[in-house]
């Protein structure tokens, strides 16, 4: 192997022949302004995919060294081998360490749950990877394509307002769950919310129903194990006398449709919806925002 692998200005990989320690086939010393700062290793398995991991000394970890140490490393497995996959693995709480291997063109695909990263040391670590076929990571499709895989992300609900003749609002009894709700559902990838509501109905009760306007936009903080979330509940319109008799319901969601008044509201519906139905019924628009149920502005 040559005596250096790849360089960058003041920073060069060096690889590490007959090393006991080297856990994988192609070790590297990482080496800047000539002193050896950590190492990093590709470990293959003839598969197509490969594993890359990293020690980098702690004070020269926030200076740029591991993020284009990451770099050359990961330029050097494809020109050089086989690989298809390069993929790391990086302790969930290691922001730092994180942040250099999206900067290196890693996306993040998940968190490994309790994974073992010791013999006894178990931790939620992050899962970040790079397929030779990505965009590069400062071309734009690379860039974009990095930032959706790590910006945050939320739910977003879609539930509608469907009323009978005497003003009651239709709510569905749910197999998974005690409270009664607004139909709808969660929102797909590349889904308008408004789009999600007149699928969800669609889908779980087997009629159509058209969208009137946007009554308010309800944020949810964390409940019941739930993560928060953002819901868009649409206004659905007077229902005819009939609808019921013309609903097909999944039975493995909603187990019977009911039109519940006021009365009924605090009994059958979960206490935000409570908050959110009462708001509803006193109000004649524009479209609120509220949190938790209750107006926020």
């Amino acid at each position: 192997m040559p005596e250096t692998a790849a360089a960058d200005g003041d920073l060069t990989l060096r690889p590490l022949e007959g090393d006991d320690d080297a856990t994988g086939d192609h070790a590297f010393a990482v080496v800047w302004e000539g002193e050896q700062v950590g190492r990093v290793e590709v470990i293959e398995d003839g598969s197509g995919d490969a594993d890359l991991i990293w020690a980098v000394v702690s004070e020269y970890r926030e200076v740029g060294i591991v993020e284009r140490a990451l770099r050359m490393v990961v330029a050097w497995t494809f020109e050089n081998l086989a690989v298809q996959r390069i993929e790391t693995r990086v302790d969930d709480a290691d922001r730092a360490g994180v942040r250099a291997a999206l900067r290196a063109g890693l996306r993040k695909e998940g968190i490994a749950r309790g994974a073992l990263i010791g013999p006894s040391d178990r931790r939620d670590t992050m899962v970040l990877a790079r397929l030779r076929t990505d965009a590069e990571p400062d071309s734009r499709d690379g860039f974009i394509a990095l930032l959706n895989s790590s910006l945050p992300t939320k739910r977003a609900i879609a539930q509608g307002v469907l009323r009978d003749s005497e003003g009651r609002v239709l709510l569905c009894e749910l197999t998974y769950k005690a409270e009664w709700d607004l139909p709808g559902g969660v929102v797909d990838p590349s889904e308008s919310p408004a789009q999600c509501v007149v699928r969800e109905v669609r889908e779980e009760l087997a009629i159509e129903v058209q969208v009137r306007g946007l009554l308010a936009v309800n944020w949810l903080p964390p409940w019941r194990g739930w993560t928060d979330a953002t819901v868009f509940v649409f206004d659905l319109g007077v229902a005819d006398d009939e609808l019921l008799a013309r609903t097909t319901l999944e039975r493995r969601e909603i187990r019977s449709l009911h039109f519940a008044g006021e009365e009924e509201w605090e009994e059958r519906v979960a206490p935000y919806n409570q908050r959110l139905l009462a708001f509803l019924a006193t109000h004649a628009g524009p479209t609120a925002y509220l949190e938790d149920g209750l107006p926020a502005l």
